[in-house]
């Protein structure tokens, strides 16, 4: 049986699936934004989560990260494909263009962004931060979808949830990011403690503040640009989700392997319970 897809993104997606259906999820971290939508789409199963709850509720900092990933790992998800508002740091990446980012930059200061602790200590490779198989997948299927694509990049994630001051700005330029957002650094990081296959379509809404050709981004025009970008990034996921494997084949299926350093008669009892859905195949 495939595993299924996870969508993690804005409300717009509801209307995508196919007889939803909604199923409250409860883990061990708690509960994630809200209930999790599962319905068919081309014929496979999808799971969708909106990242901020209904109505956008949750600040960024306050996301529920490890409940979100968690609850989809629960409902056997193997792939997930995210979509954020994000603002664009070069300027070719132009309002309305959306960048597939292949790497992270973190800038967040109070956020969990693991499942260990509580008496097991695991260290995973992170180097390449998406799943690059699924992440050419989503790049090519946007610019079948006749979306102006960049593929790969960096993301800044940042606290948030002000935007960037000017020299910040400036400053994230001069390491040569992509684009800059507040949402998804620890998503990949707990799906692939989570081994679920992780990529991003970071939907460019502003140039931050640093552009000079350009007034200082205000909330009312990312609104306005991500409800535009809303329907290309719809078509994206229609087009993607036929394309993906029912199998496979990368790294990121076995990312925990080698993971887990603490010996498996040292890890406390209740925290094995905790982490039976990341870990318990490889610790009993």
């Amino acid at each position: 049986m495939a595993g299924r897809i996870g969508v993690i993104g804005g409300s717009g997606f509801y209307e995508l699936l196919e007889n939803p259906r909604e199923e409250k999820v409860t883990t061990p971290f708690g509960e994630p934004s809200d209930a999790i939508t599962i319905g068919e789409l081309a014929g496979r199963e999808v799971c969708f989560l909106p990242r901020h709850g209904r109505g956008h509720r949750i600040l960024p900092t306050d996301l529920p990260f490890q409940a979100n990933i968690l609850a989809l790992k629960q409902l056997g998800v193997e792939w997930i494909l995210s979509a954020s508002a994000v603002g664009s740091l070069r300027e070719e990446i132009e309002p309305g263009h959306i960048v597939i980012p292949d790497q992270f930059f973190d800038r967040t200061r109070q956020r969990r962004s693991t499942f260990f602790g509580d008496g097991c200590v695991a260290h995973i490779s992170f180097a390449d931060p998406v799943c690059a198989s699924l992440a050419q997948l989503l790049a090519q299927a946007g610019r079948d979808a006749g979306a102006t694509i960049h593929e790969g990049g960096t993301y800044v994630c940042m606290e948030g949830p002000q935007f960037s001051t000017r020299a910040e700005s400036h400053f994230y330029r001069s390491l040569d990011a992509a684009v800059i957002g507040m949402t998804n650094l620890q998503e990949a990081k707990l799906a692939r403690e989570a081994e679920i296959c992780y990529a991003v379509m970071a939907l460019s809404t502003d140039y931050d503040c640093w552009y000079e050709g350009e007034e200082d981004v205000t909330i009312q025009q990312v609104i306005e640009t991500v409800n535009a970008n809303v329907g290309m990034a719809k078509k994206i996921v229609e087009t993607v989700v036929p394309r993906i494997p029912e199998t496979r084949e990368c790294e990121c299926a076995t990312a925990m392997q080698y993971g887990v350093m603490t010996a498996p008669d040292a890890i406390p009892a209740e925290t094995k319970e905790k982490l039976k859905d990341i870990i318990g195949k490889y610790i009993q």
